[in-house]
C-alpha cells in the first residue's frame, strides 16, 4: 500500500475458474490448494475458486466441492463460485460458498450457446436462486453478471438499452448486485464510461464489478475508465489466462498483476504485495506447466520508484 493511497478497490481473482476453465489442461488439485494459498499470502481476498458445472462439461472444475471447502479455511477469504442454474447453486451452497455468480448474457445468441436459456428465463432462474439462498443460506451474497454487455461475436451489437433494462431486472428478481462484463473484448473507455454510468442510474449501489478482457489490448484502460466512474472492484486473472468457451475468440481476461500495479502505482489501495502476487505465477505454472501466462509486470520486473507497504 502507497503511503499516500486514498482511495481502495477490490480485487476479485477469477482465474481459478474464468482461466482453468477456458484451458485444456487440468490442474491438479493439490495445485489448486496451492494456488490458493499463494493468493491468499499475497493479500487477495476475494477468489472465484470454482464452478458448479456438470464434470462431462468442464472436466477442469470436477473438484469444486474440495477446492470450495480447501478455500473455506482462511475465515476472512471471500470464496466465489460461477453457477449457471439452480443445480449448480444448490451444489455451490452446500459446499460452503461464500458468494455465487451467475452469468447472465445481455446477448440472446450467446445466452442460448452459454447456458441454453433465453435472458428471460435467467432472469428467472436467478429468482429462483435468491430464493434458494434465502431458504438455505441467507448470508451468501449473489452476484449476477451481465456478460457480453459491450458486444457479442455471436450477435455483433447489444443494444445498451438492453443491458440498462436486464440490470433493473436483475436488481428486482433479488440479486445483491450486478456488474458488466466484456466477454469478447470489444469495448473501448469511451463506451464503458457511459455504459457504466447509465447502469449506476438505474440501479444505483447495487452496480458491481468491471469484467474485462484484453483481447485487443484495451482491458487496463476499459478498468481505469470503470474507475473513473465509479466503480470499484475488478475481476481478473492471474497470468492472463481466461476467456469464453462460448463466445469465439474471447481470449484474454486482464492480468491481476498488471491491474494491481497500476492501481497500486496510481496510490490507490488493493491490499494486495505485486511482488507476492507474481510469486504465485509458480504454483499457477507448476499445476499448468503446458499453458502460457501472460503479464508485462511480471516480465518487466516493478520499477526501482515503485513503494509498497503490504
Amino acid at each position: 500500500m502507497n503511503q499516500t493511497a486514498t482511495e481502495q478497490v477490490l480485487i476479485s481473482e477469477v482465474g481459478m475458474r474464468d482461466g482453468l476453465q477456458s484451458i485444456k489442461s487440468i490442474m491438479p488439485t493439490e495445485y489448486k490448494f496451492k494456488l490458493i494459498d499463494a493468493l491468499y499470502e499475497a493479500g487477495v481476498r476475494e477468489i472465484e475458486v470454482c464452478s458448479f458445472v456438470p464434470a462431462t462439461l468442464l472436466p477442469q472444475m470436477a473438484d469444486a466441492p474440495e477446492v470450495v471447502r480447501y478455500a473455506l479455511r482462511y475465515p476472512d477469504l471471500t470464496v466465489m463460485a460461477l453457477v449457471p442454474n439452480l443445480r449448480g447453486a444448490r451444489n455451490a451452497l452446500q459446499a460452503g460458498a461464500h458468494k455465487l455468480t451467475l452469468p447472465v448474457s445481455a446477448s440472446e445468441a450467446h445466452s442460448l450457446a452459454n447456458v441454453r436459456k433465453t435472458r428471460e428465463q435467467m432472469v428467472q432462474e436467478v429468482r429462483q436462486i435468491v430464493a434458494l439462498r434465502n431458504e438455505i443460506a441467507p448470508g451468501v451474497k449473489i452476484e449476477a453478471g451481465i456478460s457480453t454487455a459491450f458486444g457479442c461475436t455471436i450477435q455483433g451489437m447489444v443494444s445498451e438499452d438492453d443491458v440498462v433494462r436486464l440490470a433493473s431486472q436483475l436488481v428486482a428478481a433479488g440479486a445483491d448486485e450486478t456488474g458488466l462484463s466484456d466477454t469478447t473484448g470489444y469495448a473501448n473507455p469511451a463506451q464503458v464510461r457511459r455504459l457504466f454510468r447509465r447502469v449506476f442510474a438505474e440501479i444505483g449501489d447495487k452496480c458491481g464489478a468491471a469484467h474485462m478482457h484484453n483481447t485487443r489490448g484495451l482491458g487496463m484502460a476499459n478498468n481505469l475508465a470503470a474507475y473513473d466512474v465509479g466503480v470499484r472492484t475488478f475481476d481478473a486473472s492471474l497470468g492472463g489466462l481466461g476467456g469464453c468457451p462460448y463466445a469465439p475468440g474471447a481470449s484474454g481476461n486482464v492480468v491481476t498483476e498488471d491491474l494491481v500495479f497500476m492501481f497500486e502505482a496510481m496510490g490507490i489501495d488493493t491490499g494486495i504485495n505485486i511482488d507476492k502476487l507474481i510469486g504465485a505465477r509458480v504454483p499457477l505454472q507448476a499445476g499448468v506447466p503446458e499453458e502460457a501466462v501472460y503479464g508485462m509486470v511480471a516480465e518487466a520486473g516493478v520499477p526501482l520508484t515503485f513503494q509498497q507497504q503490504v
